[in-house]
């Protein structure tokens, strides 16, 4: 594992151990392989370390003399990234190292997902244990695991695993905000049986295949108006269904709950005296208009394909797969009324498989109320039972309650002002952090989120700007060094 570039950029210490994270492969519930590295690191620098049961590592540092009697404090990231490529993309997310290019002040990868996502407030949390000079309270690093799957690893973590009374997670991604709460959410997973025929005598096979757009974060680029590549090629087959008597044979779209699909294709069998293309051609030409500023990049590719040996969905399958997918709500479906211009509830259809082995279409539910989360997820559950799908909610988890009276918050910013002169910005997120679920296991504990100016997380594309990692990285510095004085 031989440094780049990255180790170069300012501040070092930081960016160092990005490059590691970038040099080991790490999708949801594959952390092992960087968890042993980060062990054996430990082990060099003299640090305790232990593992859980579910996996977390957990990483402490004794307080900085004269600051023993403080309070301790608990750095908090997820080890784990989404792994998301474009289609031509050649990168195997279980062996490549990340490859990032610097671009204008930001580091960026053009083609797959950056991780930075939480790959800088993990370096943030290393950097910080690693450093000599820097003057602290008691020192807890906890990295989770399997955060971008189902947040598998908080969940499981045990009452009393944390002795620190005070928590800054390092996962949010707009710098010079400081968040204090979050949504919570769940997975509806639905699947449905299919009975397939063969194709219609005299019948034209055509892919149709939607492409080029941005895609992103579920939670935070929901409200964005980004093109959705299901629910647009779920428009384009409904419309052939009604007007060309179209046949679906298979679809397929997104590769993760918790992000905005980017591309989506179908296989449809259509008379042979009707062609698609005019048709297709309106749709096109109607959603660059509505997207024009947003995602000028939506492309409409379809073409005709030899006929093989290959068979359709039955009529009445065919209605029902379209009739609930078609009419399930997307996006926001409702904005906080305390919190002007946040997203409070949100729905996302992030994966979609219809083959011979029926119909699987996995959504993720998001709310700052968690009784909005579960009742718009059990709307989606008597929508998929009315047209014989089986649905079932996967791994419910809470939102993080503001505190607006929080003594840590109160001294971040107070700090925040000292080193920068403005008052930071106070924000909820209509993401999931893992502070709600880590509330549940350690009721005590004060917590507060910060970080980098992120952008593109959860797709290809992901950029992190560098001069505000240095900014985060002088922010959690003062930080640490009042809560020692505390």
């Amino acid at each position: 594992m031989h440094p780049t570039f990255i180790s170069s950029l300012e501040p070092r210490s930081v960016w160092a151990h990005f490059d590691r994270l970038c040099a080991i492969p790490r999708p949801s519930k594959q952390e092992a392989a960087l968890r042993d590295n980060l062990l054996a690191w430990a082990n060099e620098q003299g640090l305790s370390s232990q593992v859980d049961s579910a996996g977390n590592l957990i990483l402490s540092k004794p307080a900085s003399p004269g600051c023993e009697q403080a309070p301790g404090v608990v750095l908090q990231g997820h080890l784990d990234m989404v792994c998301q490529k474009n289609t031509r993309t050649a990168h195997d997310f279980q062996r490549d190292p990340i490859r990032p290019v610097l671009e204008a002040g930001w580091l960026r990868t053009p083609d797959t997902t950056l991780g930075a996502d939480n790959g800088i407030g993990v370096a943030l949390a290393l950097a910080a244990l690693e450093a000599h000079d820097l003057v602290h309270p008691a020192l807890e690093v906890l990295l989770t695991v399997d955060e971008e799957a189902g947040m598998g690893g908080a969940r499981s973590l045990a009452p009393g695993s944390l002795n620190g009374r005070r928590l800054i997670n390092l996962d949010t991604e707009e710098w010079g905000q400081f968040y204090l709460g979050c949504a919570g959410g769940m997975d509806v997973e639905s699947h449905r049986a299919c009975q397939r025929e063969a194709l219609p005598p005299g019948c034209v096979l055509w892919q149709i295949r939607v492409e080029g757009l941005i895609g992103g974060h579920s939670g935070i680029d929901i409200h964005r108006g980004r093109g959705h590549a299901l629910r647009l090629l779920l428009e384009s087959v409904a419309t052939l269904a009604e007007e060309g008597d179209a046949r679906l044979v298979d679809m397929a779209g997104g590769t993760a709950r918790n992000a905005i699909p980017r591309e989506a294709q179908a296989t449809i069998a259509l008379p042979a005296q009707f062609d698609p293309s005019s048709l297709l051609e309106r749709h096109l030409s109607a959603w660059r208009e509505t997207l024009a500023g947003v995602d000028p990049g939506v492309h409409l590719v379809w073409q005709a394909v030899e006929l093989t040996d290959c068979q359709a969905l039955t009529r009445p399958d065919q209605a029902a797969v379209l009739s609930f997918l078609v009419g399930a709500p997307q996006g926001v479906t409702a904005w906080s009324p305390d919190f002007p211009g946040v997203v409070e509830t949100s729905l996302n259809l992030g994966v979609l498989n219809l083959s011979g082995q029926g119909c699987e279409a996995v959504f993720m539910v998001r709310s700052l109320v968690d009784q909005a989360a579960d009742e718009l997820a059990d709307q989606l559950l008597k929508r998929a039972a009315a047209q014989g799908f089986q649905a079932v909610k996967r791994g419910p988890y809470p939102g993080w309650k503001p505190n607006p009276e929080s003594a840590l918050l109160a001294l971040a910013r107070r700090v925040h002002v000292r080193e920068f002169n403005t008052e930071p910005g106070l924000q909820v997120i209509h993401a999931g952090l893992e502070c709600g679920l880590l509330a549940a296991s350690h009721p005590d504990l004060d917590m507060l989120s910060f970080g980098p100016d992120i952008r593109g997380a959860h797709a290809p594309g992901e950029a992190v700007e560098i001069q505000s990692v240095e900014r985060c990285w002088r922010l959690l510095q003062a930080i640490l060094q009042e809560l020692g004085r505390t």
